[in-house]
């Protein structure tokens, strides 16, 4: 219980970030939270589901960083509020961008929803009590990572310097970090 309420405070703080890269680190944070609840727990679905989100949250909070990283070559600032409205004119890193934060916030057929549904249905067979802590830990997750991607992607851009198309390194990192999520979410028997 105290994994996960320390998983539920670390995404209250994303609540409050403006910087892109401190939202990430305490996004890692709060999905460990949840990785160290169902190791305690000592359940074959919990250890496999810790496994799958590990493996799932590597690729993926990676992937988060790798876009931040490019929005900061190009705007020289981490503070979200003043990276916004790259929808009109990176609409490739948009898509990018949607694409990871969608696989943060554990939508099926992900990984990382794969790892966080055995770690819920572990946690409530342990105690049901947990669900609501759980449940609201995910809200949050919810909350900040659209918060995220709206204040990065849509609105009127902020800056008024010239910004440099995406490059292709820069779609192939993507590629190389969403499609073995991809990929191991097709046969997930191979790492749980």
């Amino acid at each position: 219980i105290l994994a996960l309420w320390g998983a539920t405070l670390a995404n209250l703080t994303c609540l409050q970030q403006t910087d892109l890269k401190s939202l990430i680190a305490y996004s890692s944070v709060s999905h460990m939270g949840l990785v160290i609840a169902a190791i305690m727990i000592q359940t074959q679905w919990s250890l496999s589901g810790a496994m799958a989100l590990m493996i799932a949250h590597g690729f993926t909070s990676s992937g988060l960083f790798c876009l931040a990283n490019t929005t900061y070559e190009r705007t020289k600032t981490r503070i979200m509020i003043l990276t916004r409205g790259f929808h009109n004119i990176l609409p490739m890193a948009t898509t990018w961008w949607l694409l990871i934060n969608l696989m943060n916030i554990a939508t099926p057929p992900t990984m990382n929803f794969t790892g966080e549904l055995l770690i819920a249905s572990s946690l409530f067979n342990w105690c049901p009590a947990t669900i609501i802590i759980f449940g609201l830990s995910m809200l949050i997750t919810a909350s900040y990572s659209l918060h995220m991607f709206l204040s990065t992607q849509a609105g009127t851009p902020m800056l008024n310097s010239y910004t440099t198309p995406t490059h292709s390194r820069e779609h192939l990192l993507m590629t190389l970090h969403t499609l073995p999520l991809i990929l191991i979410s097709l046969k997930p028997e191979l790492v749980i």
